[in-house]
């Protein structure tokens, strides 16, 4: 909203300058609560990840279970066809039966065998996984702990800091209305341009108080007499004399 009343160059700044104050404050407070967000987040996805990786490893485990237990059926039927076959030999009544039963007694053994071999290997594959699964879920229940506690810090400061957000987002509301709409779109258009918000910047020991690049000396004095909004050259905030910045209560 443009100011109603005709203002001199020096109200100007001393205005951009107090909604700047306020402005770093409340960026203070994001940047405060901005990290801990970021960790939740981070930490939910991760744990979204473990979740996925636990249900795979137990589906794995699962199926080396059914696996065993497949090899042991099998051998439980190769038994039983044994003892079958060793009642038969007492009644077989050539050789080429004798031979044909000895040969399927055999092959059962070697079924049995096989399969022993089968759940030995399965069960040494299980123990890895088991292991892995372990450590899955000590992983699992530390980031679950850790979202719990990031949660709770993030919960806290936002108890904290909500009273005081709602009356800088006031201060700010209100200091906005005393700057013409022209001015505003420069000053939110450069503290967007840079992570730390800031707009305006003071002129200390030569140098701008955003990019600490030097001032020409005839610039500075430019700045000093306020007859006009300057901007740095090497990073386009706008500069201000501090020489001139009376202490303000935000």
């Amino acid at each position: 909203m443009a100011a109603t009343k005709e203002q001199s160059i020096g109200d100007k700044l001393r205005a951009l300058h107090s909604l700047q104050l306020i402005d770093s404050k409340m960026d203070e407070i994001g940047i405060l609560k901005g990290e801990l967000p970021i960790e939740v987040g981070d930490l939910e996805d991760e744990i979204t990840g473990l979740k996925t990786r636990v249900t795979k490893m137990q589906n794995s485990i699962a199926e080396i279970d059914a696996e065993i237990l497949r090899h042991n059926t099998n051998i439980k039927e190769s038994e039983a066809l044994i003892q079958k076959y060793e009642k038969q030999l007492d009644n077989v009544k050539n050789n080429r039966e004798f031979d044909a039963l000895n040969k399927e007694i055999e092959l059962q053994r070697l079924e049995i065998q096989l399969s022993q071999k089968k759940i030995r290997e399965a069960a040494v594959a299980k123990e890895s996984k088991d292991e892995a699964l372990s450590g899955l879920d000590s992983k699992l229940n530390q980031r679950n702990k850790d979202l719990e506690n990031k949660k709770l810090e993030l919960q806290k400061i936002i108890e904290k800091t909500e009273k005081e957000e709602v009356k800088l987002q006031k201060e700010s509301d209100k200091a906005r209305k005393d700057i013409e709409s022209r001015l505003l779109a420069s000053y939110d258009k450069i503290r967007k341009t840079y992570r730390n918000g800031l707009a305006i910047a003071s002129v200390a020991r030569g140098a701008c108080g955003g990019c600490f690049n030097r001032i020409p000396p005839q610039l500075q004095i430019e700045i000093g007499v306020m007859k006009k909004i300057i901007a740095c050259e090497h990073c386009g905030r706008v500069l201000i004399d501090e020489s001139i910045l009376a202490p303000q209560e935000v």
